[in-house]
């Protein structure tokens, strides 16, 4: 990776009109006291009951549970949306969809992406001095200045968007299955609505396409690599880091390497999720190896299972959603049921971390932003609000007081997109709309509209199947504070320098290394 031993490679964009600096490891003049290392791993659509140390009916997250052990486990964490767009660029803000603009998905004819306005965290943290990478799922826009390269990451190895969004010479596992890239023109056009045939999936480094289609079968050994060679580099600069690994796991299609022999006769969701669990082992094995005493892992999900996908679907734990399940339809990704939204979270820091510790704070992948920040000596981008809060002391074992209010956007499954209409209250949630997204057996749950909200108490129903009677006195005291609630953050929301995201499409800015081959394959077959 040559990448690694350039000082400063400079990279004209004619459609930007400025330079991009890929990488530069020497050490600036500045005195400062020590900033930690930040590794955040991001899985996705990883179910809350995927991860063994919330579920003892999972047996093969070893590494994970390992982590668990040695640092701390949250197990009321929550993604910021419960589909990919919204999430990632929550994480990467602090703030919600309505305020950052991100809403809903972009698509692979997305001219726009996270828009520019708003301030990423690596941006923040390159001004600080650190040296920045992301490895893995972007889906934050891939079309000019939204590509990752000028978001603040110095370096960028991955793919632009869901791995599932074009086609591959070997396309793993799907439900419904898709087939492999056309060898060459009028072949498998259009098979299916869920299946894309006519480009390939791409593979970036930096700036350029490197492969297309992208072999799935050595993606996470690519991605161990880069991540540990990044590290290996990043640890002797003298600078600190962050890493930013979005995993193609647990999204379908799943691939597994080696192929399973009998596939049919084992599980494919679970050896895949064995695959995910090496992967983060190996990039935990190098940060203890050459920066224990001075890095944060945080490991997380997106949002909940694709229940859609049936046997390629992880497990909710206890959160059934029962109230919807008797509705139709799926209480998972796509919907503001905790299956949608609660997600497994991590974080492991030795001497700072306390081991083997249970978070019950109600936290969020909105805290990411404001924690790290925090941590680093840095301050928060000006003039703007932020949904997330620092967090730092519950990290570090000296508090359990999290959020006492979030929103859970509309992802999907019910109502307008990015709309807050599910709060949660302390152990309290209110929906003023329910639905349910599609199901393995192809239903989909009705649209509901509550006037008079929806109220579950979490500690007696965390499978949300039986809501508190309207009548009662319970009901009544948690239906003011929510409603004040409510008002309270649209009100601020409505005052807030908010963004709108360009979801224009235009197919001419599809990823494509070579126009002239089928599926725009870098090299002909």
């Amino acid at each position: 990776m040559g990448w690694l031993f350039l000082k400063v490679l400079l990279v004209g964009m004619a459609f930007s009109g400025f330079f991009y600096p890929l990488m530069d490891f020497s050490i600036s003049g500045k005195t400062r006291a020590p900033q930690p290392n930040i590794v955040i791993i991001l899985a996705d659509d990883m179910g809350w009951g995927d991860l063994g140390a919330n579920w003892a009916e999972t047996k093969d997250t070893t590494n994970l549970d390992k982590m668990a052990s040695e640092g701390m486990r949250f197990v009321d964490f929550h993604a910021a949306a419960s589909t990919c767009s919204p999430s990632r660029a929550s994480l990467l803000t602090g703030r919600l969809g309505l305020r950052n603009g991100v809403t809903h998905n972009f698509a692979v004819t997305s001219i726009g992406g996270l828009p520019v306005n708003e301030t990423t965290l690596a941006e923040v943290l390159r001004q600080e001095g650190y040296i920045t990478a992301m490895i893995g799922k972007w889906h934050l826009g891939h079309h000019g200045s939204y590509h990752p390269n000028f978001r603040g990451f110095d370096y960028y190895f991955g793919i632009p968007y869901s791995n599932d969004m074009g086609c591959t010479d070997a396309p793993g596992y799907n439900y419904p299955p898709c087939p492999a890239c056309p060898q060459r023109d009028g072949l498998w056009r259009n098979p299916g609505k869920d299946c894309y045939t006519d480009v390939a999936l791409p593979l970036y480094e930096n700036l350029n396409i490197v492969e297309q289609p992208v072999n799935l079968s050595s993606l996470a050994q690519k991605y161990a690599e880069r991540a540990v060679e990044f590290i290996e580099q990043a640890s002797t600069s003298g600078r600190p880091f962050l890493l930013y690994v979005g995993l193609a796991h647990m999204h379908v299609p799943l691939s597994v390497t080696p192929p399973l022999a009998h596939p049919q006769s084992q599980s494919l969701y679970r050896a895949s999720l064995r695959e995910m669990d090496s992967l983060v082992g190996q990039i935990k094995d190098k940060v203890d190896h050459v920066a224990r005493e001075n890095t944060l892992l945080w490991f997380t999900g997106d949002n909940g299972p694709w229940a859609q996908k049936c046997e390629l679907a992880g497990s909710l734990g206890p959160f059934f959603g029962l109230w919807q399940t008797h509705q139709g339809g799926s209480p998972t990704k796509q919907t503001t049921w905790e299956g949608g939204h609660r997600v497994p979270a991590l974080a492991y820091w030795p001497g700072r971390v306390p081991a083997n510790v249970t978070s019950t704070a109600l936290l969020s992948l909105l805290d990411i932003f404001p924690t790290v920040i925090a941590l680093a000596g840095a301050s928060l981008p000006p003039n703007r609000k932020f949904d997330g809060r620092d967090v730092s002391e519950v990290l570090f074992g000296k508090s359990q007081m999290g959020h006492r209010v979030l929103f859970h956007p509309n992802s999907g499954a019910a109502g307008e997109y990015g709309v807050l209409q599910t709060v949660r209250l302390n152990h309290y949630k209110a929906f003023y709309i329910t639905g349910g997204a599609k199901a393995c057996d192809g239903s989909v749950g009705p649209e509901q509209h509550h006037m008079a909200p929806l109220i579950f108490n979490l500690e007696d129903a965390a499978d949300e199947g039986v809501p508190l009677q309207k009548g009662s006195p319970e009901y009544q005291e948690v239906l003011q504070q929510v409603t004040r609630a409510l008002a309270d953050v649209l009100q601020d929301i409505a005052d807030d320098n908010s963004s709108r995201a360009d979801y224009t499409q235009d197919p001419s800015v599809i990823p494509c290394c070579n126009p002239y081959q089928t599926t725009c394959r870098c090299q002909p077959v």
